[in-house]
Formats: C-alpha cells, sequence, structure tokens
C-alpha cells in the first residue's frame, strides 16, 4: 500500500475500535448499549478531533466511555501513524523505507531523513505542553470539583485542547454549555486557548524555533508564513469581536470573550460565549475561520493557513503582474499554487454541498446548517445547537465530512489514484478567457 493509503486505513481501523468499544454498556453512566451509529458519530469526532457530540460527554459517557474518548483524541490528534510509529521504536522495530514514507506524509515533514528523530520530538512536546497545560487548569478545576475529579478535569481538558478536539466534561454544569461558566475567570480560558495555539501551529513550526530560537531569519520560509498568518488570524477576529459583539461585557471579559472566540474556531471547538446569541455576521466569521483551520503538521484541522497564504500571495503576483508568487524573497512554485487550488475548491465544494443537504433534510436555516458542516470539515467541534437534533442521515454526511476534513483530501486522491501512472505527454495549448 502506499502511504496514503496507510494513514487512510490506520484512521479507519482506529475509528471502528472506537465506534466498538462506545458502545458496550459500562461506556454509559446508564449502562446501556450506544446505537452504532451514536458511538461511529462519537469515535469519529474523537479520532479526527472534532468535537461535535450527540450526547453530552460529561452526562452520558461513563468514566471508561471518558477515558476510551480522551485516548481516541489523543491518538488522532498526535496521527494514528506517528503513534504507531512511536510504539514500533520503542518495541526496537526496525522502521523501513514505507514505514518512514508513511511518517513523512502523516506529519507533513519536508523529506524522509530524520523523521524518526522528528517522531521523538513530537511526543516530547506533546507530553511535556499537556503535563504543563494541566497543572496550571488544576487549581480551578480542584476548586471546583475537589482534588480527584479536578485531576482527571486538568487533563482531559489539556488534551483536548492541544489536540484542538473540544470536547470537554463541564456538562454535569449544564448539558453542552462548553466553558461558557468560566468566561471570567482569566485562568481557564487564557490556557485553554495557549494550548489550541500551541497545538495548532504545527510541530515543524516548534522544531524550527526549537533549533533557531529567536533568529527569525534563520527560520524556514513555511515557518515565517505560518507565524504571521496564524498572528493575523487572530488579532483581527479579536478586534472584531471586542467592538460588535460583546458591549455589554464589562472590559477585562470583554477581551477574554474576544480573544478566546478569536482562537477556537481554529479548530478547537471550545466555545465561553453562547454562540447563538452572536450576530450572523459573527457566526459567518466564525465560519470563515473553521474553514481555514490550522497550520500543517499540526493537531488541527482545516484548508490550512499556508493554503490561504499561497492563495493570497498568487492574487497579488496576478495584480503585480509578476510571474511567481513568494514569500519572504522566496518563491512559490507552481505547483504549490495548483495544490493550494485544488484543496480550496474541495473544500468549498464538500462544505456547501453538506450544508444545502442539512439544510434541506432538516428544514433549518442555511447558515445553520452551513455553520455546522464547516465545523465537521474543519474538525472543529463548534455548534449552533443543532447537532443532537439532526437525522441519521444528517450525521452521516457530518461523519464523512469529520473524516474527510482530518485525513485531508489531498491524501484521499493520492490514496485513490495512487496506481495510476503519469504521463509526460502534453496536449497542445490554447488561451482561455478568465474573468
Amino acid at each position: 500500500m502506499s502511504p496514503f493509503q496507510v494513514i487512510i486505513l490506520g484512521f479507519l481501523l482506529v475509528i471502528l475500535l472506537g465506534s466498538f468499544l462506545l458502545m458496550l454498556p459500562v461506556a454509559t453512566q446508564n449502562g446501556h448499549p450506544t446505537p452504532f451509529i451514536d458511538a461511529l458519530f462519537t469515535s469519529t469526532s474523537a479520532v479526527c478531533v472534532t468535537g461535535l457530540v450527540i450526547h453530552d460527554t460529561a452526562t452520558y459517557w461513563s468514566q471508561f466511555g471518558q477515558f476510551v474518548i480522551i485516548v481516541l483524541i489523543q491518538i488522532g490528534g498526535l496521527g494514528v501513524v506517528t503513534v504507531a510509529g512511536a510504539f514500533a521504536i520503542l518495541s526496537g522495530r526496525r522502521i523501513g523505507l514505507m514505514q518512514r514514507s508513511a511518517m513523512q506524509e502523516a506529519i507533513a515533514a519536508p523529506k524522509v531523513g530524520g523523521v524518526v528523530r522528528l517522531i521523538w520530538f513530537i511526543l516530547r512536546v506533546s507530553l511535556i505542553v499537556e503535563f504543563i497545560g494541566a497543572a496550571l487548569l488544576f487549581p480551578a478545576f480542584a476548586a471546583d470539583f475537589g482534588i480527584v475529579k479536578g485531576l482527571w478535569f486538568a487533563f482531559f481538558h489539556s488534551i483536548s485542547a492541544f489536540c484542538n478536539a473540544g470536547f470537554d466534561l463541564l456538562g454535569i454544569r449544564e448539558p453542552f454549555s462548553s466553558l461558557t461558566s468560566y468566561a471570567a475567570n482569566p485562568v481557564v480560558p487564557i490556557v485553554i486557548a495557549l494550548l489550541i495555539i500551541i497545538g495548532g501551529i504545527g510541530f515543524l513550526t516548534w522544531e524550527d524555533i526549537r533549533c533557531n530560537h529567536f533568529h527569525i531569519r534563520k527560520y524556514r520560509m513555511q515557518t515565517k508564513v505560518i507565524l504571521s498568518v496564524t498572528g493575523i488570524l487572530i488579532f483581527l477576529p479579536t478586534l472584531y469581536f471586542f467592538f460588535f459583539e460583546f458591549a455589554d461585557a464589562p472590559v477585562g471579559e470583554r477581551v477574554l470573550l474576544s480573544f478566546f472566540q478569536a482562537v477556537t474556531p481554529r479548530t478547537a471547538g471550545f466555545n465561553t460565549a453562547d454562540l447563538t446569541s452572536i450576530s450572523e455576521t459573527g457566526q459567518s466569521m466564525i465560519t470563515i475561520l473553521m474553514l481555514i483551520g490550522g497550520s500543517p503538521g499540526s493537531t488541527a484541522g482545516g484548508m490550512k493557513t499556508t493554503t490561504i497564504a499561497v492563495l493570497l500571495a498568487n492574487v497579488i503576483a496576478v495584480f503585480r503582474r509578476t510571474e511567481n508568487p513568494h514569500f519572504f524573497k522566496r518563491r512559490i512554485s507552481a505547483e504549490t499554487v495548483s495544490r493550494a487550488s485544488t484543496i480550496l475548491i474541495m473544500y468549498l465544494v464538500l462544505f456547501l454541498t453538506g450544508g444545502f443537504i442539512l439544510s434541506r433534510l432538516e428544514g433549518i436555516p442555511a447558515l445553520v446548517s452551513l455553520f455546522e458542516t464547516a465545523s465537521a470539515i474543519g474538525t472543529v467541534g463548534l455548534s449552533l445547537g443543532i447537532t443532537s437534533e439532526l437525522g441519521t442521515i444528517s450525521h452521516m454526511v457530518l461523519i464523512v465530512l469529520m473524516f474527510f476534513g482530518r485525513v485531508g483530501g489531498l491524501t484521499l486522491i493520492y490514496a485513490t489514484l495512487s496506481n495510476m501512472r503519469n504521463s509526460n505527454a502534453r496536449l497542445p495549448q490554447e488561451r482561455i478567457t478568465v474573468g
């Protein structure tokens, strides 16, 4: 099998295994078995680090069910191939070229060489960041829920935030309430937001920062692009939410609400504000942010920040009538622009098609259904409160979108067409007018 087929098969197997575990009576608090479609939806949402849920995680699933969910989140966040490679390395097995190629594709590494060392770096960073996040969250959760439950809550939410999953256990206060009860608490929203950002920037970016420290000129072009775009996509939405959405809140809480709602759509799924109370303009902005997502080689989904950056750079190059787009005095290849365009079209087609299907089947407004499909394909997990009310066909549509968003469109295409040979023949060229 090709590396792309290995990645897809790995995700499918883990999703199915998680589904069967969640179907067990021991996985629910009432001791009743969960229907397959509900278990499949939850398992897919966890492995694809999305966060959309049919049942409230805290009130429906037992301790065993919650443990299964957080394990699935950890595997999905790091990547099935990455976790499998780590176990192979720990067991002393020799890592062949095919396994290294699969690891390279899974973590978006630039080359096969050094991929095993990069896997170790990913594991170390993940464990360290998640432990630090849990330690920072523990005092707040321990004060509210006691030491034992507070410790479990701290680790669960730290892993869920770092993996950009969006699952939470705070439904014990009010089902599907996410982090709204901590909107005015500066510790929990800030720690969760930082974990989201760290996980969403990408491991290759952090490796570049580790190697070059604060010598920004030595950073790879991709690192500079990711940091720049990430900063812009946090700063501008924060300004919008601050001036137009949360005017009734005190200034301090208003800043927290604005910052958190700007961070979480890419692609975490937590929320500290009632999203249904936000204006349609704000909901549309969140939808766009969910489609963009995080960065390559990260725990986040979406089209990726680099995809949008390449397309914008190409637009600027067309306006300037220059031959190639560029960043930081480095030229972007035509192949990269072509891939970025393909990803954009694929995401838009699936996003719109899924939204229209949900709107027609369920009889809900188009904006609400598009918000839901953007959340699914961007592996975000934010919802306007309709997920649990959808029918079986709509749930299947969201399952497909979540899987597509986590695995990636190009991965699915390359896996399907891996046996097709490229032809060097070129057809005659003819001009066509566009625009």
